[in-house]
């Protein structure tokens, strides 16, 4: 009897499950409970991530007022997804009934370095096309002093619309590819691929949960970014369980698989 052992190639895209509207608020509760059985966990990634954003806020205040202060808290979209890359590793090793440890997510995260920072990179290519528009945009802004109200709306429109569109951009392609370049050994083009697979197919859930995701991180941002401590490391146990439960990636290999 002849046995075919030749490896079957590995699909392109990960298939996702079908969400129901209200699924997002199931990843909330998880995430919540993450958050609660790792608080010093927890707290010591946020806190980092609450003096980066600090500091960084500072600088641009000191060297270019406000206009550069908003310009940086923007590019807080690009760089949320890869700063909750240690909190993935919290919600992956409670996953498997293992108690978290500082040790245990740093070990995790050396795992997917390679993948993650390119996939910063492509983060960075659309930050400098954002920057590219936005400073397009000004073309719009009024140059006279008998400029109407309706010039400064046609200005702030055209900037929300851009600035939306890069935003949206983001998050299709970021909501669940970082989760799984940690998850599996994967290449940053199949978890984008996959992560716009999983957003397309199920739109009323991302609705949910991009309005979970904004409301959030204001809150954070409302508390002078103090609350971004508890408000990240929700959001992103919650994306955690939102990757687990959408996406199923067993194609591909676990990152972890060759230490077992």
């Amino acid at each position: 009897m002849n046995h075919d052992h030749t490896p079957q190639p590995r699909p392109l895209v990960a298939p996702c499950r079908p969400l129901s509207p209200t699924e997002p608020l199931t990843w909330l509760a998880l995430g919540w409970r993450d958050l609660r059985a790792a608080p010093l966990q927890s707290l010591f990634f946020g806190a980092l991530v609450v003096l980066a954003s600090v500091a960084v806020s500072a600088g641009a205040w000191l060297t270019g007022g406000f206009w550069v202060l908003v310009g940086l808290l923007s590019a807080f979209v690009f760089a949320g997804p890869v700063l909750a890359i240690g909190f993935y590793t919290v919600s992956q090793t409670l996953e498997e009934g293992r108690p978290a440890s500082m040790g245990e997510s740093w070990r995790r995260m050396r795992r997917s370095l390679a993948g993650t920072a390119l996939f910063a990179n492509l983060l960075l290519v659309v930050a400098l096309l954002w920057a590219r528009a936005a400073t397009m945009v000004h073309v719009f802004f009024p140059q006279t002093s008998e400029a109407t109200l309706l010039d400064f709306a046609t200005y702030l429109g055209v900037g929300s619309a851009v600035g939306a569109f890069f935003c949206l951009v983001i998050f299709v392609v970021s909501a669940f590819s970082l989760p799984m370049l940690h998850d599996r050994d994967v290449d940053a083009v199949t978890a984008a691929l996959s992560s716009i697979n999983a957003v397309l197919r199920n739109k009323p859930a991302m609705v949910v949960w991009a309005a979970i995701i904004v409301a959030t991180v204001a809150i954070g941002f409302a508390t002078a970014l103090i609350g971004l401590a508890v408000a990240l490391p929700l959001i992103a146990y919650a994306t955690w369980h939102g990757y687990r439960r959408t996406v199923d990636a067993s194609a591909w290999p676990g990152r972890g698989d060759a230490d077992r």
